[in-house]
């Protein structure tokens, strides 16, 4: 049997639990990973809460990421062999918050040696998120990034990307992350009501591109100060980018191993700032949940 973390029901976090199940067998074109590290991010609480689809089985896995060692191959797999470490995202119901899990050979980059199993595990999701999100429309260096949640795992990695493009990167985040945001190279302004007129202090005539991590009336605060509505992306709300004239976050299948390599060669650190034992993963993710998390959240399998 193989341990793996689970919501029961659609609802808040009394609906999770750690349950016993049969490790998954790959089926064609899958890996069988044993899991060595899982990010956590906020799409795995929003999930549970049924914000998005509701017609997953019951009780339905947690996780999104992994970084792991192949310990079987599915039918028609050749581009990877047992033992292999491994990151990429999980098969759809299958979870990244257990012992073991799925993952498509063609979604799965090797893991390089240079990278920790910690850190690899927050790449395909929240690294793979922030490259796409500073590519999707392409700046100019000295061109100016407004990131509002740049606290966040995807913020902070957006924001050294930018530091890499060497674009004038301006950090919106709670008071707690200037620290860390200030880290990366940008600009930190703390978020609350004023929050605009401190933007236009350091960038009177706009910013060139807004990348939004938070949504709802967060957004709405700063939509105003990009020079042209259709720069701003938004990776946490489609509607209300789509109603101001910006787009939503478009994935790319590239983005993975692209920002694997940038990682690897330490541009960008993925700033893991905690470790959680899966017995401890409903902690984690009520700390990714609480919105006060800094930095990426991740846990590992005791087997690990």
């Amino acid at each position: 049997m193989s341990k793996v973390y689970v919501f029961t029901d659609f609802g808040g976090p009394e609906t999770q639990a750690l349950i016993d199940r049969p490790a998954p067998q790959p089926g064609p074109g899958e890996l069988a990973v044993r899991v060595r590290a899982a990010g956590v991010n906020p799409v795995d609480y929003k999930i549970r809460a049924g914000r998005y689809r509701r017609d997953q089985p019951l009780p339905a896995p947690m996780g999104q990421e992994v970084s792991g060692v192949v310990t079987a191959l599915g039918e028609g797999v050749e581009s990877f062999a047992v033992g292999d470490e491994i990151l990429g995202p999980v098969v759809p119901d299958y979870g990244a918050f257990a012992e073991d899990t799925l993952v498509r050979a063609t979604d799965a980059v090797a893991k390089p040696d240079e990278i920790a199993f910690a850190d690899a595990a927050t790449i395909p999701v929240a690294g793979a998120t922030a490259y796409d999100a500073t590519h999707q429309i392409e700046l100019e260096p000295g061109q100016q990034l407004l990131i509002l949640g740049a606290g966040g795992g995807v913020g902070l990695m957006a924001a050294q990307i930018g530091k890499v493009h060497q674009f004038t990167v301006i950090g919106i985040a709670s008071q707690a992350k200037r620290e860390i945001v200030q880290a990366t190279g940008a600009t930190f302004i703390p978020s609350g009501a004023n929050v605009a007129d401190q933007v236009r202090q350091i960038a009177p005539e706009g910013v060139d591109l807004i990348l939004d991590l938070v949504g709802g009336d967060a957004l709405r605060q700063v939509a105003g100060l990009v020079t042209d509505p259709a720069r701003i992306i938004s990776a946490a709300d489609p509607d209300t980018v789509t109603e101001l004239g910006g787009s939503p976050l478009k994935r790319t299948t590239e983005a993975l191993e692209k920002i694997t390599g940038v990682i690897e060669y330490n541009l960008v650190d993925p700033n893991v700032s905690a470790l959680y034992p899966l017995e401890d993963a409903g902690e984690a993710i009520a700390a990714v949940e609480s919105g006060h998390a800094t930095g990426k959240i991740v846990i590992q399998p005791h087997n690990a």
